[in-house]
């Protein structure tokens, strides 16, 4: 009797399945990184406009981020009890609405309610989409796949700093929110073309709101790690606004430099940035997650002591695409990172509540940054920034290796 090799096609639906999730949390996440950006960019207008303080105005892009810590606890819990596909579907929905409403606004205090709703939506994001990513891949790939997903963050990003200065120009900052608008349709796309992962259609256990909860901080081991992932996620978070929301208004008063030649120098950071989000995830998956982390934040931290220290024009530009690369480059690790760490029944909650602390925290650089800006000028505010790096490293000790581990 003879043997028949088993056929491809469950293999080939599932590498079809992984590829569809991938891209439908990367298009998800960089929805995100689009409507951060373009309010970086719109800041000087809404300042204009509503005559506005430089605290007031870095207070719009905290108020977006402490929003999405409080819909990074709703969300997460959501997603792990009725769907990773579902509640993402919601959430891009509520930050698309609200990014609209914020083309109309007529002051500070109604702007500030926009963003801050807004940012509710956007706080779904990161961690349903690393969820989502993390589970449909083997494990040999994971960081390499969530590190994608982190990609789809800087393209939204990118395209924010590409669009923003001629759109401005001929439309004025209230377009871009219009523009932000737009994901809404995406909703709908995410819906029909992604089911629930087999990971989660296979567990039968929904949790409630304690059950989600408590694998971060049930044992003092779990209460090591949630604490050092918050101080991680708080550093990415912080280096990342800190840089991000006032490059453009750095380049412009310390270089004199026109919207459209920081769109420039602001596109070239954060092509860095992709280049060092797909290095990461090669060198995570191949070497290990404790190795990739170390490499990046000591990068991080030497190099943006190095940018705020450049005068010549060709040579910032360089130096820009080198601190995008190490200062953002581990942005994907921390989706495998934190799916490795927590169970399925918690894994979104994890992922969502743990990164938006960070991304809350990561929220008062803007702030921060304009008050030191304020008493210092910006090139020793962003001198000052390496700091956090190191505090980076030392966490990375509190973090057991798991590369290769299957999920639980």
């Amino acid at each position: 009797m003879s043997t028949q090799t088993p056929a491809s096609p469950p293999a080939e639906k599932s590498d079809k399945y992984a590829r569809k999730a991938v891209f439908a949390a990367a298009i998800g996440y960089g929805l995100d990184g689009f409507d951060l950006l373009i309010l970086s960019f719109a800041l000087t207008g809404i300042t204009a406009s509503f005559g506005l303080s430089n605290p007031q105005a870095g207070s719009l892009a905290t108020l977006t981020l402490l929003g999405a810590v409080l819909g990074g606890f709703v969300f997460g819990v959501l997603a792990d009890r009725f769907g990773r596909v579902k509640i993402l579907t919601y959430s891009v929905l509520i930050f698309a609405v609200f990014t609209g409403l914020s083309a109309v606004a007529t002051g500070f205090w109604d702007m500030a309610a926009y963003r801050f709703i807004a940012g509710i939506g956007i706080g779904g994001e990161f961690g349903i989409g690393m969820t989502l990513a993390a589970e449909a891949v083997p494990a040999r790939w994971r960081a390499r796949a969530t590190s994608w997903v982190g990609i789809g963050f800087q393209c939204g990003v990118l395209a924010a700093a590409l669009i923003s200065a001629p759109v401005i120009a001929a439309f004025g900052w209230r377009a871009l929110f219009v523009i932000g608008a737009i994901p809404a349709v995406f909703a709908m796309f995410v819906r029909k073309g992604v089911e629930e992962p087999e990971k989660f259609a296979a567990s039968d256990h929904r949790p409630s709101l304690r059950q989600s909860l408590a694998p971060l901080v049930n044992t003092p081991a779990a209460r090591r790690i949630s604490l050092a992932m918050i101080i991680l996620t708080s550093v990415q978070n912080f280096g990342y606004f800190g840089i991000m929301t006032w490059l453009p208004t750095y380049l412009a008063k310390q270089y004199g430099m026109t919207l459209t030649g920081s769109s420039l120098w602001t596109a070239v950071t954060v092509a860095g940035m992709m280049v060092g989000i797909i290095a990461f995830g090669q060198v995570a998956d191949r070497v290990s997650r404790r190795a990739a982390f170390w490499i990046f934040q000591i990068g991080a931290a030497v190099s943006v002591l190095a940018y705020s220290q450049i005068t010549n024009h060709a040579l910032l530009m360089a130096a820009g695409f080198v601190m995008g690369a190490f200062a953002n480059g581990t942005l994907g690790g921390y989706g495998a990172l934190l799916a490795e760490l927590y169970p399925t029944h918690a894994r979104a909650t994890a992922q969502n509540v743990l990164f938006n602390i960070g991304r809350g925290v990561g929220g008062f650089a803007p702030l921060v940054i304009a008050l030191l800006a304020q008493s210092y000028g910006f090139p020793a505010a962003l001198a000052m920034l390496p700091v956090i790096y190191l505090l980076g490293f030392c966490a990375m000790f509190l973090i057991p290796e798991r590369r290769g581990a299957e999920l639980s």
